[in-house]
């Protein structure tokens, strides 16, 4: 009985596997981009500190913008505190130690950021962080 000797053909790179996957990953970055920027209200200046921790978000961190007339905006849309309350209530359920940063204006009355503060301590969120930016160097 003969035996043919058969080798495996040399396999081929396929391309457009590769390039499909390299559209998908385009796109998403694209989309989570957007995501984390509509977070951030452009409308607000956080104030200044010299001695600010680092800037770096936290994995499933959630952004409340206090604006300088005291209304509180979390993922683009404006709430009460009220609605603050029912939603963050919602999510501490969900997640026992939920990251929260707030991003209060510089001129905002303290008063406001106070009570944003109670509102997350009445809904259960104790892992508060405070925006800041660094001081534009003077020339």
């Amino acid at each position: 009985m003969k035996f043919q000797n058969r080798e495996p053909q040399p396999a081929a790179m396929q391309m457009a596997p590769m390039i499909d996957i390299v559209f998908l990953l385009l796109i998403f970055f694209i989309v989570t981009w957007q995501f984390s920027r509509d977070e951030m209200d452009l409308k607000i200046a956080v104030p200044t500190s010299e001695e600010g921790a680092d800037p770096k978000r936290v994995l499933g961190e959630i952004v409340l913008n206090v604006r300088a007339d005291g209304s509180v905006s979390v993922w683009g849309e404006t709430k009460t505190r009220a609605q603050l309350k029912e939603t963050l209530s919602a999510i501490a359920t969900q997640h026992e130690n939920q990251p929260v940063r707030v991003r209060g204006d510089s001129t905002t009355p303290f008063q406001e950021i106070v009570e944003v503060i109670d509102t997350c301590q009445q809904a259960g969120i104790w892992n508060i962080s405070f925006a800041t930016q660094r001081p534009q160097p003077s020339e």
